[in-house]
C-alpha cells in the first residue's frame, strides 16, 4: 500500500477517555488512473451470455433496491441502459470506488454514478467494525453468532449490513430537507448485494471527482463559508438523531464551493448506540482541529460549545 497522507486525523473506531492516537486514512486520497475494465466482475449477472453490443454489461436497475423518489431527471433508469466501467476513483481497505457510465445506447441519454463495492470476505479488513455494529443486530442468533467471530459468512454479513447502513443513511438525509434542514450528500441510486451506486459528485464531461477538503487550503473567506456549511450539516445530523462516526477531512467533498459529505456506512445512531455521543464527540474534535490547522479563528470554532449543541439538537441535554 502507497505511504497514507500525514494530515489525516482519524483516530481509533471506539472513543476512549483521555487522548486518543491518531490513525491515517484508511483510503488512497489519490485519483487512480483511468482505465476501461472489459472482463466481467461479481456485479457482471450478464458476464458471458447475453452481453450488449455497446457497454461492458446491461443495468442492474432492475434488480436493485432504488433510492428515494422521484428520482432525479439525471438519473437513467431505462430497462434498456448499459453500464461501462471506466476506472477506479478511489481504493481502500473495505471497499473500492468505481466510476462507472449508465447510458441507453442510440441516444444521448447517460450520467456518472459513483459504484462503491465491498471486497470479498477473504480480503475485507473490517477492523474498526465493532463499535459501529452496536445496536444494529439482527434477528436470527446465527447471523449474530457469525459477525461476532467473524466468519466467512459473518463478514459477509457485516459487509451488507454496512452497505445497507450506508444506503439507509444517504436515503433518509436526502429526504429530511422539510424536517430538518438541507444537508448535501450523494444521492444513493441504488443497493444491490454489497455494492451501492452513488450520485457522481464532480466533473460529469470529464470524469474527474470533486477534491477532499484535505486536499484543499482555502483563503480565509471560503474557509469560513465551509466551516458553516459544515456545521449546519452537523446540526441536520443531530437533529435526525445520527453522527457521522468518522467524520474527518477526508469524507467531506468540496464542489463549486458546495461541501458534500460522503462515506457514511458507519453512521452512528446517537442515541441507541452506547458511544453514540463519544462519536460525535469525535467527530467535532476532528474537523474543528483541521479547520483550526488551516487557519480559522480559535474562537470561531470551540469543539465543545458545538457538541452541546448538536447533543441538545439529538435530544439528549
Amino acid at each position: 500500500m502507497p505511504t497514507r497522507d500525514d494530515d489525516d486525523y482519524r483516530t481509533s473506531a471506539r472513543p476512549r477517555g483521555g487522548r486518543t492516537a491518531r490513525r491515517f486514512d484508511d483510503d488512497e486520497p489519490r485519483l487512480l488512473k483511468r482505465t476501461r475494465h472489459a472482463t466481467a466482475t461479481a456485479f457482471d449477472t450478464n458476464a458471458d451470455t447475453d452481453r450488449p453490443n455497446d457497454g461492458d454489461r446491461w443495468s442492474s436497475w432492475d434488480q436493485a433496491v432504488h433510492g428515494p423518489a422521484p428520482h432525479p431527471d439525471w438519473l437513467v433508469t431505462e430497462l434498456a441502459a448499459t453500464d461501462t466501467e471506466l476506472g477506479v476513483l478511489k481504493t481502500g481497505k473495505e471497499a473500492d470506488v468505481h466510476l462507472v457510465r449508465r447510458g441507453v445506447p442510440g441516444t444521448d441519454r447517460s450520467c456518472l454514478l459513483a459504484a462503491k463495492r465491498y471486497r470479498d470476505p477473504e480480503h475485507r479488513l473490517f477492523h474498526r467494525d465493532a463499535g459501529y455494529l452496536e445496536g444494529r443486530r439482527v434477528r436470527r442468533s446465527r447471523e449474530n453468532r457469525a459477525m461476532e467471530g467473524r466468519t466467512a459468512f459473518g463478514r459477509q454479513m457485516i459487509a451488507g449490513q454496512w452497505a445497507a447502513a450506508e444506503f439507509a443513511a444517504l436515503s433518509r438525509l436526502w429526504q429530511v430537507g422539510s424536517e430538518f434542514g438541507s444537508i448535501a450528500v450523494p444521492y444513493p441510486v441504488q443497493l444491490l448485494g454489497t455494492e451501492l451506486m452513488l450520485e457522481f459528485v464532480g466533473d460529469p464531461v470529464e470524469g474527474l471527482a470533486a477534491p477532499r477538503l484535505a486536499q484543499l487550503r482555502p483563503d480565509p473567506v471560503p474557509l469560513r463559508q465551509l466551516w458553516d456549511q459544515l456545521v449546519d450539516a452537523l446540526v441536520v445530523l443531530a437533529r435526525a438523531g445520527l453522527a457521522h462516526g468518522d467524520l474527518s477531512p477526508y469524507n467531506l467533498l468540496v464542489h463549486d464551493g458546495r461541501l458534500v459529505l460522503i462515506d457514511l456506512p458507519q453512521v452512528v445512531d446517537v442515541v441507541a448506540n452506547p458511544s453514540g455521543r463519544e462519536f460525535l464527540t469525535r467527530d467535532v474534535r476532528v474537523v474543528a482541529t483541521w479547520f483550526v490547522a488551516r487557519g480559522l479563528p480559535a474562537d470561531l470554532v470551540d469543539p465543545g460549545v458545538l457538541t452541546e449543541q448538536l447533543l441538545r439538537e439529538a435530544g439528549m441535554r
